[in-house]
């Protein structure tokens, strides 16, 4: 029974009250009830104005258990995020694409009756599309963000789409928080920006609101959210799925993408000017190595085990803000990835290619990860916003290339549709395919039982632990990279209760990282550490496998020598550093006062690449400067030439030089400084043991010396 309100409303000084269930509603000015919860603020409420109990959670089975197709709000939710973008993806809006194939080194038909999987050399087409995350179509390639790794198989049972990312986690253990996170990184709404960056308000209150994140965003500030090259970088299936066999038995196993040339990023000075000189310098990378020859290869490995394994781990092998280190479970080798065919149109396949996690073939099946079983509900919503309708199989970068038959049939754009009068089953005109029990896909009989709730498990609460064994794993190197990133970011965030928040989260990883950015932020006192459900664990040891320096390629094979000449180069020399880097499975460019080249010292003409200007040493993973006494004195009056040395000495580069370049070393203000990076070539014997040494790809000793990443000493 409704009753006259003895407050004011807000809306309307004449505004009425309403008791339901215990709860006053308020009547603003338009007649409207206007629901508060407890602490004050309204309610929260589906679009249909049904109120939220619980925004956190999906519905399940149990604590364990699968998610529920009834979950209305989880529905409407993921619908509605789904769906707020055109025609680009709302998330890996910026992504590049690659055809190739998969190759399988043996029989796997104990563990799973997937076809792919059952002959040793098969070969299988693969498409593969790498993205980033935050930015739009529009944006740079080196952003500090997570790089999509997404991985569709053409197999002769049907499409199976690995979709990962090159971390092997994530930032929420569930997915019907996920609108929420990208809404927090996208630009701020009011304004539009910063577009491609975490570095503002938003991300970092919904970070620091969200203590599952922490372990995520020691991944996303560290050197593997700005990778050197797609083909430099690590890819991960992040949840954990099952084989299944023949005799329906199920194994666990978490998919790794490892890249045979090796590990790499780039420092974040190094990002931004690379970002500036060449947006495009990961597409670049990709296509300038498949039109080379130099095809991009990845071995898939797998961590399997059994339900007593996953029971007898110190983490619940469900969350997807948690690994198993590769030292406790070693990753086994089953196949080989090779890209080595660019797209014929990029819009029709890269940006056309629909992924989609559900996408697997007999034998690949889930587990009740609630990240996992959330993205399995989300991906058909996406795919038919974007494509336009449900016939986006029809387009031939994701129509199956194995024989297909059903009876679907009209819709946007079909292309194809049932011939002849039946269409449909059963029918008794004998037409048209039938189910098959033997061949067809069989979900693994899990049993299931619980309460339908909306519940995370007691399993998922340790926030800090995999965090802190993430940091200490990383080489001191990294580990300032890491305090650089968070400095980096924090300071660009307005609101100081927020940097306040961050500080004793990180309080709960590592007193020494927390300190460190404290005192670079400002902060003249540490406030109390972050409230947590589980106390951090102390006792997980270093996993060197987390290091990128740790697992370094110690090769120069696939990358890139910036060779800076002038007039009167030393030809012989010249001609002798170009041999060796090619012999060591790497290219190298020249960069010139004038985009058409140089006359060397035997009349001989160098074409150039790039002038200075247009080829900074950003560009390259090590450089050589190779001029002559004539005009190495025009060369240093270059500012462009002087920023050229001093950027590779900054950024940790092996710089080799002849004698004559001297002038143009101490005009970079570095002759004082030259260390073991910084190598004299005269010979032939100089440069063999040059193209030795650039393996190791960075002088990190330098580091500190050049205030690339100095830490400075913690508050007291």
């Amino acid at each position: 029974m409704a009753k006259r309100s003895t407050k004011s409303s807000s809306a309307s000084s004449d505004a009425s009250s309403v008791t339901i269930h215990d709860q006053q509603l308020h009547r603003g000015a338009g007649g409207e009830l206007h629901q508060f919860a407890e602490d004050g603020h309204e309610v929260l409420t589906t679009a249909q104005g049904g109120p939220v109990s619980d925004d956190q959670n999906m519905l399940r089975v149990g604590a364990h258990g699968p998610a529920l197709i009834d979950d209305f709000h989880f529905r409407e939710k993921i619908f509605h995020f789904d769906h707020e973008r055109i025609p680009e993806r709302v998330v890996h809006a910026r992504g590049y694409g690659a055809h190739g194939f998969f190759e399988t080194y043996e029989s796997l038909s104990d563990i799973t009756r997937a076809d792919v999987f059952q002959r040793a050399g098969e070969k299988t087409p693969v498409f593969v599309r790498f993205s980033t995350v935050a930015g739009s179509k529009g944006s740079f390639d080196l952003a500090r963000d997570v790089r999509g790794f997404a991985v569709k198989m053409y197999t002769k049972e049907g499409n199976w789409d690995l979709v990962g990312n090159n971390i092997p986690v994530f930032f929420i253990q569930d997915a019907i928080r996920f609108p929420d996170m990208v809404h927090a990184v996208k630009p701020e709404p009011d304004r539009g920006f910063p577009q491609a960056q975490s570095a503002h308000d938003n991300f970092w209150d919904f970070i620091t609101l969200t203590p599952e994140s922490m372990h995520m965003i020691m991944w996303i500030m560290s050197d593997r959210a700005i990778p050197r090259s797609f083909r430099f970088m690590e890819g991960f299936g992040v949840h954990t799925f099952r084989f299944v066999n023949a005799e329906d038995r199920s194994t666990f196993v978490k998919f790794h993408w490892k890249p045979k040339l090796g590990l790499q990023s780039v420092a974040w000075n190094e990002a931004v000017k690379i970002n500036g000189a060449d947006p495009d310098y990961h597409r670049r990378d990709l296509w300038q190595s498949i039109q080379a020859g130099d095809f991009p290869e990845w071995e898939l490995a797998v961590q399997l085990f059994d339900q007593d394994f996953a029971d007898s781990f110190d983490f619940d092998v469900l969350d997807p803000t948690k690994i198993i280190p590769e030292e406790i479970l070693p990753v086994r080798p089953i196949g080989r990835l090779v890209l080595d065919r660019m797209p014929d149109n990029f819009f029709a396949e890269t940006e056309q290619v629909a992924f989609m996690t559900q996408n697997v073939p007999p034998g690949i099946d889930f587990s009740n990860d609630p990240l996992l079983q959330g993205r399995n509900f989300s991906y058909l919503d996406t795919q038919l916003k974007r494509l336009g309708g449900p016939n986006f199989t029809h387009l031939p970068i994701n129509a199956p290339k194995c024989p297909f038959h059903h009876f679907q049939q009209d819709g946007h754009m079909a292309m194809r549709n049932p011939v002849g009068r039946v269409n449909y089953q059963p029918n008794s005109f004998g037409v048209g395919p039938r189910e098959s029990p033997s061949a067809g896909y069989r979900h693994f009989p899990a049993e299931e039982q619980g309460t339908k709730v909306r519940l995370r498990p007691e399993s998922f609460a340790d926030h800090y632990s995999q965090a802190r064994q993430f940091y200490i794993s990383q080489t001191g190197a990294e580990q300032r990279h890491i305090a650089m990133a968070l400095t980096f970011e924090l300071s660009k965030v307005e609101t100081s209760a927020i940097r306040e928040r961050m500080i004793s989260h990180l309080l709960n990883i590592d007193e020494t990282l927390a300190t460190t950015v404290a005192q670079k932020l400002g902060f003249q006192s540490m406030p109390k550490p972050a409230d947590a459900a589980m106390p951090t664990r102390q006792d997980l040891e270093a996993s060197p496998a987390l290091s990128i320096v740790e697992r370094g390629p110690k090769r120069f094979e696939g990358r890139k020598l910036g060779i800076l000449v002038t007039d009167g180069v030393d030809a012989k020399l010249l001609k002798a550093v170009g041999a060796a880097i090619t012999k060591a499975k790497a290219s190298f460019e020249i960069v010139a006062p004038k985009v058409g080249g140089v006359t060397a010292d035997d009349g001989s003409w160098i074409e150039a690449h790039h002038m200075i200007d247009g080829g900074p040493s950003v560009l390259f993973d090590a450089v050589v400067l190779m001029t002559s006494q004539q005009s190495v004195e025009d060369l240093v009056k270059e500012a462009t030439a002087r920023d050229f040395v001093a950027d590779a000495f900054q950024h940790c580069k092996f710089i080799g030089y002849d004698q004559s370049a001297l002038p143009l070393l101490d005009k970079a203000g570095i002759s004082a400084a030259l260390d073991e990076g910084t190598i004299p070539l005269s010979s032939a014997k100089d440069i063999n043991a040059f193209v030795e040494e650039i393996g190791k790809l960075r002088v990190w000793g330098r580091e500190p010396s050049v205030k690339l990443g100095k830490a400075s000493s913690p508050i007291q």
